[in-house]
């Protein structure tokens, strides 16, 4: 899955998300009050957690289907945790992940330790597998006001910088749609002086959890419905749409899981950059990426290696400042970090 994606006001970005598997999709992230945000669009997690839970659907479909069993309702709950600590001016902050919560709540008329194995064996089954179980280094180059430089802490990409991401938003059409795969549920009121509140998550010292919450049901068509929650900091709810492209199970109608997880990934490394900067004061007016991320889905139907694969994260980091080489791969390594 190949993204580009490019920086707007504020903390808003977009990407253009294209698959191998020929689905093109244009997506709009942004922040809420806690970053001082527009919260016009869901945040970078949001994607993540969206595309999380759509492939874990995706594969506990799967493996029904061969093994013929048959679910009269099925219902996915993902809680995604995420840390955040340390300080931004120091350079010691830094994220992490805290183990996944995944309910299954599913109709089907086999016994208990059938469907426990169902669901064991469509985890291990999703790409997801390997990318949430093992550890990658992710990879990168710099290109800083048109010139690429060499990079800080983190490891080289050794391949050569595609055109700068700009470019890619002039040559894809806006598509003409007939639904709206994202729209808000419920905005957050912006709140002061509590934890998660408003102008919380640039405080230059951070020590906190993320919660992301999705909802996850299929329609009579075969789409998948996802109300998104963010429940620290206090955000507002979305709604996602996700489906499989054709030949993969779906019809291409919305984008799918992979696509979409490909697009938190981008959005999330950008908001980084962007706070980075608006945390120490310094002048960032335009930064993108272009990434590249590799997942393949484990065989449903065989009862020995059946998991799924992923790889290293690509990215293409571009920024344009009058701050110098040093301070972007400082971006960079603090992104990263």
């Amino acid at each position: 899955v190949r993204v580009w994606a490019r920086s707007l006001s504020g903390m808003q970005k977009e990407c253009i998300v294209a698959s191998a598997l020929g689905t093109v999709w244009r997506l709009a992230s942004d922040e809420g009050p806690y970053l001082d945000g527009f919260d016009a669009a869901p945040c970078p997690l949001a994607f993540m957690t969206v595309g999380m839970v759509s492939s874990y659907m995706n594969s506990l479909l799967a493996v029904a289907n061969a093994r013929e069993l048959a679910i009269r309702h099925l219902t996915l709950v993902q809680d995604n945790r995420y840390t955040m600590e340390g300080s931004a001016l120091q350079g010691t902050m830094t994220g992490g992940a805290l183990p996944v919560g995944l309910e299954v709540q599913i109709g089907i008329d086999v016994e208990d330790d059938v469907v426990a194995d169902l669901v064991q064996t469509a985890v291990c089954v999703s790409p997801l597998e390997r990318l949430l179980r093992e550890r990658h280094a992710s990879r990168f180059s710099l290109t800083v006001d048109g010139r690429e430089v060499p990079v800080g802490r983190v490891e080289t990409l050794d391949s050569c910088a595609p055109p700068d991401p700009q470019r890619a938003f002039s040559q894809f059409a806006l598509p003409v749609t007939t639904g709206v795969p994202i729209s808000r549920l419920a905005a957050v009121t912006p709140v002061a002086g509590v934890a998660g509140g408003a102008h919380t998550s640039l405080q230059s010292k951070q020590r906190r959890t993320l919660h992301v919450r999705a909802l996850c049901r299929r329609r009579h068509d075969g789409v998948k419905e996802i109300e998104q929650q963010l429940h620290s900091p206090l955000g507002s709810t979305f709604q996602f749409l996700s489906d499989e492209a054709p030949g993969q199970g779906g019809l291409g109608a919305a984008p799918d899981a992979a696509s979409y997880m490909a697009a938190g990934v981008a959005f999330c490394f950008m908001t980084q950059l962007g706070r980075y900067a608006t945390i120490l004061k310094r002048e960032l007016p335009k930064y993108g990426v272009a990434q590249d991320t590799c997942y393949s889905r484990g065989d449903a139907s065989s009862a020995e290696d059946t998991s799924g694969t992923t790889g290293a994260v690509k990215t293409h980091v571009y920024l344009d400042t009058p701050e110098g080489a040093e301070f972007a791969r400082d971006c960079v390594d603090m992104g990263e970090q």
